[in-house]
């Protein structure tokens, strides 16, 4: 990885020095390998004649040169990415020549070739410490500098940075500085890109340029309509309620190859996921995640770009604020006027299951280093941050909370800033103290859990009710939380709610006099409107409810949340996992919202393959694909909705005559109305038929031969993984470890390798697994790295030698401890499904 820097050396080097200026140039025109790097640093030192180092990483350096003082290169540690600076002066000038490394991990200037026409594709990804294997630098947020940049590029290519060049030449490019900002927020792409122009105009005529550009290849599949559409409304959102224009000259949103994120808040060239240039048809819910992912990165041109965190401690605040502006832009000013369902579906789902791993953590964490940071971009950083956000707009006020935002971003332009900056404003605008708040909130782990507790005379009226809220013994605050209470009846229209009280819950026991002499429901919904951020339980009729009629709920929210409050006690074995598959099976034609369908059928396909008691996990794919068959059939013709089914059914097919019709399918002997099987269908069909021996070799071949993209590169190396021999999984995990796939083939290749129908097959590599995760941290980039240690843990071995082989390992071994957290991950998940499988098999 790239040099890993202490949060004590960057306060040191922050307290010591003041950067001005960089000014670099890139040589793009050399060879597949390396390119040509010199950099010029201006900057003051606040100690004359003390030391420190700068940044560089995997480079071969030609020439430095400090104050026209030549160092020696022969100082400059290539491994730890450090150049020391010795003997500094109140002003400064460094100038470093250097021979840079492209990259094919997806970290610092990453190189790709179009398998298509053979083009070549460049771009960057510097976050969270990975400028410094581009060019020269300090590389930590707190040293902002402004940034001029003069690319050499071969005739023909596009080269696309934060600020719009002011020179061209031939291949010569120069882009005028930047603004004052943070080193992992420049950027660079590069390559014959194509590009759609266009512009966002205010009502005072002045624009912003924008750019949506994708590689040549692609270039039929870009609705760059659809995008600029949806970056105009961000826009005229974000430039009201935070009554303050776009901080730079233009934007542009590139879609490049081999992204390992879903995108990048570079200021003013923004970089996504290619999988959002959509070449087959897709639901919806893929449409809303994209937008909701193009306003998430537009709010930190304000929130991370403009005003930015002094260390990684407030990674959270960055990402959490970025979410949640984005779900509220997304239901206040585009089509996704239910985005808050899908968050409350999704998003929170996500935060609860990180909440309560073993590595659960503060929202506000401690990040000692930059390997720390890596492993914390997670459910407790964007998902909890964010529903913690939405409670804190609900308890100030929302026209404080924005009042107060605004306030920050006019105290802090272009500066760095910690979380109390903050609260100071948001305190000036609500007159409320947020300081307990922020203990409560930010500063504690742990996700707590509210059950309805009362008691009925014999007319089935309340003669008591109260919330209980509980904590686990290992994180055992109690917070305050401001929720609503929902009474819901069955009706011949439906599931409708009856009654709503709002309330403050404090302590392990609140009570609710108001609902006193209330008929029962047949529904209790605790934290209905989904006010706050908690675990929620349902009482005996309640949950007879849902099992027997959750599709009748009419409104999306209050259903979204049943559904949750299954999903989280089937994982906590309160649920045994064939209810939940059953009810889930029973419920989904009552769904009208396909985030939540499609959410439901993975969530029920990862409870079948991990949570279900074997002996009963062949009769209930049965069922499944029993369910999804007829589905999938009865849809409307042409309908997200049939899609959906038709994706989750060819996940779970098994019977002969669930493969022949998926076989059919593929073959063109069998069709459904209205389903277009197109060429992403294609694969996700014959990785089925792979996965249970129908097709092989040749079929892949011959698939990849009538796809031969990125894509279908990828797709044909997941299928080659899941060939159910003992022979293709040897030969997939020869190419897995031995670091020599570029970062997307490989992880294509992990996930058809880790496939959940062949556990039995994965049971050799458990051992492996544990014999190489060692040597695979230490010595790849941080990203591979990563993506091994998680993906590659058997997780698929669900027994406790499992458990004992992971603690026997980390006891022995002693890892960093940033591996030990991914390491106690996978273990507890290990755990978790062996408790729900004793809860399923206790069904039975």
């Amino acid at each position: 990885m790239a040099g890993n820097l202490t949060r004590d050396e960057a306060r040191e080097r922050a307290r010591l020095l003041s950067v001005d200026s960089y000014t670099v140039e890139l040589d793009l025109t050399r060879d597949e390998q390396r390119f040509g790097s010199t950099t010029v640093i201006s900057f003051g030192c606040a100690e004359p004649g003390a030391s420190t180092f700068v940044d560089l990483h995997g480079a071969v350096v030609r020439e430095a040169t400090l104050n026209g003082r030549s160092l020696d290169p022969a100082t400059y540690d290539a491994d730890k990415g450090r150049l020391p600076l010795p003997s500094l002066a109140e002003r400064n000038e460094l100038r470093v020549v250097a021979d840079c490394a492209y990259s094919r991990s997806g970290e610092g200037l990453h190189r790709f070739v179009d398998p298509v026409d053979q083009s070549v594709y460049l771009y960057t990804q510097f976050e969270t410490a990975d400028a410094h294997r581009m060019y020269t630098c300090f590389d930590q947020p707190d040293l902002k500098a402004t940034f001029e940049l003069t690319v050499i590029a071969p005739e023909g290519w596009q080269v696309v940075t934060n600020e719009a060049p002011d020179g061209q030449e031939g291949g010569r490019w120069h882009f005028p500085p930047t603004p004052r900002v943070s080193t992992y927020i420049t950027a660079l792409v590069a390559g014959p890109y194509h590009v759609v122009r266009d512009e966002y105009r205010r009502e005072d005529g002045s624009v912003i340029p924008l750019g949506v550009f994708c590689r040549a290849s692609l270039a039929e599949h870009l609705d760059a309509d659809a995008i600029i559409d949806v970056t105009r409304q961000g826009f005229a959102f974000f430039e009201k309620v935070f009554d303050r224009r776009y901080p730079f000259a233009k934007y542009d949103q590139l879609f490049v190859p081999e992204f390992n994120a879903g995108a990048m808040e570079n200021a003013g060239c923004v970089t996504f996921l290619e999988d959002y240039v959509f070449r087959s048809r897709v639901t919806d819910a893929a449409y809303e995640r994209r937008a909701e992912t193009i306003l998430h990165e537009m709010a930190h041109m304000w929130f991370g770009d403009l005003v930015t965190m002094r260390w990684w401690d407030d990674l959270w605040l960055n990402e959490s604020f970025a979410t949640y502006m984005s779900v509220l832009c997304q239901a206040e000013a585009t089509k996704w006027t239910g985005s808050w369902t899908t968050f409350a579906n999704l998003m929170k789902a996500w935060a609860y299951r990180q909440d309560q791993l073993p590595s659960t953590h503060p929202i506000s964490a401690d990040i000692p280093d930059i390997r720390a940071v890596e492993v914390n971009f997670d459910g407790i950083t964007y998902a909890k941050g964010a529903s913690v956000l939405k409670q804190l707009v609900a308890y100030v006020g929302r026209d404080n909370f924005l009042e107060g935002v605004r306030r920050y971003f006019q105290r802090h332009a272009w500066g760095n800033t910690v979380l109390g900056d903050l609260l100071d404003a948001l305190e000036e605008t609500s007159g409320r103290d947020l300081k307990s708040w922020s203990k409560e909130w930010l500063e504690t782990a742990g996700v707590n859990t509210l059950r309805p507790v009362y008691e009925v005379d014999g007319e089935g009226n309340f003669t008591a009710f109260s919330v209980r809220q509980e904590a686990k013994a290992e994180y055992p605050t109690l917070r305050s939380h401001r929720v609503a209470i929902g009474l819901y009846d069955r009706t011949p229209d439906g599931i409708v709610r009856r009654r709503r009280v709002e309330l403050d819950v404090v302590g392990d026991r609140t009570d609710v006099p108001e609902l006193v002499g209330e008929r029962r429901p047949d529904l209790v919904l605790v934290n209905d409107d989904d006010l706050t951020y908690a675990k929620i339980r349902l009482d005996e009729t309640s949950q007879r409810t849902l099992i027997e009629a959750i599709g009748e709920i009419r409104d999306g929210l209050p259903r979204a949340l049943c559904w949750s409050a299954a999903w989280d006690m089937t994982r906590d074995a309160e649920m045994a996992t064939r209810d939940y598959v059953r009810l889930v099976l029973s419920g989904i034609r009552g769904v009208t919202d396909i985030s939540v369908t499609q959410t439901l059928l993975r969530q029920a396909r990862t409870a079948l393959q991990q949570y279900a008691d074997p002996a009963w996990r062949p009769e209930g794919r049965r069922l499944m694909a029993d369910a999804l068959y007829d589905l999938a059939r009865e849809a409307e013709a042409g309908s997200d909705f049939q899609l959906a089914y038709i994706q989750a059914f060819s996940g779970v097919a098994e019977t002969d005559e669930h493969l022949a019709f998926v076989t059919g399918l593929l073959d063109g002997s069998q069709s459904l109305e209205g389903l277009t099987v197109d060429t992403d269908l294609r694969w996700g069909l014959l990785r089925r038929l792979v996965v249970t021996g129908r097709a092989g070799e040749a079929e892949i071949d011959a698939e990849l031969k009538r796809d031969p993209t990125a894509a279908g590169e990828r797709n044909a190396a997941a299928c080659r993984a899941a060939l159910p021999t003992a022979e293709a999984k040897a030969a997939a995990w020869e190419r897995i470890t031995s670091g020599k796939l570029p970062n997307a083939v490989y992880r294509a290749t992990l996930g058809g390798f880790v496939e959940p129908d062949q556990a039995e097959l994965l049971r050799p590599y458990a051992d492996r697994y544990f014999a190489e995760v060692g040597r695979i941290w230490q010595e790849w980039s941080s990203d591979m790295a990563q993506t091994f240690a998680e993906v590659a843990y058997p997780f698929l071995i669900i027994e406790q030698a499992t458990i004992d082989r992971t603690e026997s390992y980390i006891a022995e071994h002693r890892p960093p401890a940033a591996l030990v957290r991914l390491l106690s991950e996978g273990r507890d998940g290990v755990a978790r499904a062996l408790r729900a499988q004793a809860r399923d098999a206790a069904a039975s």
